[in-house]
């Protein structure tokens, strides 16, 4: 299992995170509070510079490859868009060639913003476990260092975003995070233990990539299938060992939400404050929009993880099409 992080250690990478970025808002909107029947926050992960939270966990994990006794020649990872953007934003920053693995048919402009970032960008596999292998499979042929999508770094890394929401905005009594392979909401868990506060952090998963919720509810790690059109950023097949570990010690509870659900959710937030999140980026609404009953009279925030949302799939959002996964 992994250790403990201490405050000590996400503020030293909140350090090197502000270093490159700053610190991302935490917005209580009217219109969307009035739609969700309480009082709402939505920290804004979607500002960062690659438009998602996973440049904090690359920019930390770098740092610290930097100071290594040898730098690597090059690394490899693999992704659905924003852990790639983020890996070529940091290696980029080093000089680091940087070699990415996403699979076919991954969004066209998270793509074309990796490629910006300067990384080798191939495409290989059906979905992200198997791009994953494949990442792993280079790594070892080309003496590249594998970087992975979680590790203690990562998640030391996208703590910081949770710190800034935990320490601005008092007496939370629940935050909705949407689980990918599950740093944010790791990360998430470590800052509300650090600071000894009592907030329920409530996992989010998609309806049609829901292995954490069937891992979660078994207390066994489950393989399942993933045929979500819309929350690439959360279309997980395998669960990660250690972060079903920590999520099963301090998580509430995990929701799942349709496709269509996300949608709603997206025209939602466009609508109350005019911001653009991708579908694991409005995931956390749609769950706090199907519990509405329950949060009704409590303090809620929800993570707004990303904003990357290819131009033609926002469109179809916006006229209300509907999604069949």
């Amino acid at each position: 299992m992994m250790q403990a992080i201490t405050l000590d250690e996400i503020e030293a990478a909140a350090r090197i995170v502000y270093a490159e970025m700053q610190a991302t808002p935490q917005y209580c909107w009217p219109l969307l509070c009035e739609r969700l029947g309480t009082e709402v926050w939505v920290k804004h992960e979607n500002h960062t510079p690659i438009g998602s939270f996973k440049i904090r966990g690359g920019l930390v994990y770098f740092a610290h490859l930097a100071k290594s006794s040898e730098m690597p020649k090059g690394v490899v990872s693999a992704t659905r868009g924003n852990h790639g953007q983020s890996v070529g934003f940091a290696a980029r920053r080093y000089g680091i060639p940087a070699t990415i693995v996403a699979p076919h048919g991954n969004s066209v402009e998270k793509n074309a913003a990796m490629r910006a970032f300067g990384v080798q960008l191939i495409e290989h596999g059906e979905d992200f476990q198997a791009a994953r292998e494949y990442a792993k499979d280079l790594a070892h042929e080309k003496s590249l260092q594998m970087i992975p999508s979680f590790d203690p770094l990562l998640v030391t890394g996208v703590a910081t975003y949770s710190l800034e929401l935990l320490r601005a905005v008092k007496d939370l009594d629940v935050v909705y995070v949407p689980i990918g392979l599950g740093s944010g909401i790791c990360g998430m868990l470590a800052v509300r233990d650090v600071l000894e506060l009592n907030t329920e952090i409530v996992g989010v998963v998609s309806a049609h990539a829901n292995t954490y919720a069937e891992s979660f509810v078994s207390r066994s790690s489950i393989e399942s299938p993933v045929s979500t059109k819309i929350a690439d950023g959360m279309a997980c097949r395998v669960p990660e060992q250690s972060a079903l570990e920590l999520i099963w010690k301090g998580v509430e509870r995990i929701v799942e939400v349709t496709d269509n659900e996300i949608a709603d959710a997206m025209r939602m937030l466009y609508e109350c404050t005019h911001n653009v999140c991708e579908g694991a980026g409005a995931a956390a609404i749609a769950a706090a929009l199907q519990e509405a009953s329950k949060i009704k009279g409590r303090k809620v925030a929800v993570i707004a993880s990303g904003g990357n949302v290819d131009r033609d799939v926002f469109v179809s959002v916006l006229k209300g099409e509907t999604f069949v996964s």
